[in-house]
C-alpha cells in the first residue's frame, strides 16, 4: 500500500520529522568523520559505522565502553568535525517543497543531532529552518526513547497520537512508535528494505499537503486532480 492510498482519508494535527536520512542525507560526511574517529581506536568500521545513525553521538560513544574515554569530550570533537564537513549533504527529493507547504505552526524536527550541527546541515541542504526543533541537548534520553517526539508535540501544543512522524532509522522508528505517532519511513538512504508494517516511501515527490482544512493536515497524490 502506498502513501497516498493509506493516508488519503486521514488528517493529522502536526507533522514531525527526523533529520538525517529523513529530510536530508549526510551519510557521506557523517561516515567520513566517524570513520576517522573510529580508526583512532582500532574499531572495525564495517561493524561500527551502521551503529551511528539515528542516535546521539554521546550515546554511541558511551555504548562502546572504551577505556580512558571522556564521552562528552569526544562527542564535542565529533560535532565540531561534522559542522566543518558538509560536503555531500543534500536534501531528500521533494523535501524542500513539502516542508515549505506545511503550516508553519504545525511541523517540527526531532533529531539526535546537536542544535549547532542540525542548523548547519539544514542550511547546507538548502531546506527551510524548522519553526520548532528538538535536538540532542533538549532531552536527557535520546532515541529510541520517545522523549524528542513527545517534546516536539508538546512544543506544538498537540497530542503525539495525532502526529505523523517521518523517520528512517530503527532507533527513531521505535521512538516515534512509543510516543504514539503514526510513522512513515523514508527509504532514500536505505541499502536494504526494512522489515516493518509501516508505510515506506523513497522520497516526498509522490504526494503533497492538501489545501488547508480546519480539520487538520491531510495529503493527496501529487498528480491528483
Amino acid at each position: 500500500m502506498n502513501f497516498h492510498d493509506h493516508f488519503l482519508s486521514r488528517t493529522f494535527d502536526a507533522v514531525l520529522f527526523d533529520m538525517d536520512g529523513t529530510i536530508l542525507t549526510s551519510i557521506k560526511a557523517s561516515e567520513r568523520v566517524w570513520g576517522a574517529w573510529a580508526l583512532q581506536y582500532g574499531l572495525d568500521l564495517d561493524a561500527f559505522l551502521p551503529t551511528i545513525h539515528g542516535v546521539r553521538a554521546i550515546d554511541t560513544i558511551r555504548r562502546l565502553n572504551l577505556p580512558g574515554i571522556d564521552a562528552e569530550v569526544e562527542a564535542a570533537k565529533i560535532m565540531r568535525a561534522e559542522i566543518d564537513d558538509t560536503e555531500g549533504v543534500e536534501p531528500i527529493a521533494g523535501a524542500a517543497h513539502f516542508l515549505a507547504s506545511l503550516p508553519a505552526d504545525r511541523w517540527a524536527v526531532a533529531t539526535s543531532a546537536p542544535r549547532a550541527l542540525a542548523e548547519r546541515r539544514i542550511s547546507a541542504a538548502g531546506l527551510p529552518m524548522p519553526p520548532q526543533m528538538i535536538t540532542a541537548e533538549d532531552v536527557t534520553k535520546g532515541k529510541p526513547a520517545p522523549d524528542c517526539f513527545l517534546k516536539a508535540a508538546r512544543r506544538l501544543g498537540v497530542d503525539p497520537v495525532r502526529c505523523l512522524a517521518f523517520e528512517d532509522a530503527p532507533a527513531g522508528i521505535t521512538a516515534a512508535e512509543t510516543a504514539g505517532c503514526t510513522v512513515v519511513i523514508i527509504t532514500a538512504t536505505h541499502a536494504h528494505p526494512l522489515s516493518t508494517h509501516h508505510v515506506q516511501v523513497s522520497s516526498y515527490s509522490d504526494f503533497r499537503v492538501a489545501p488547508g482544512s480546519a480539520a487538520g493536515i491531510s495529503f493527496e497524490g501529487r498528480l491528483a486532480g
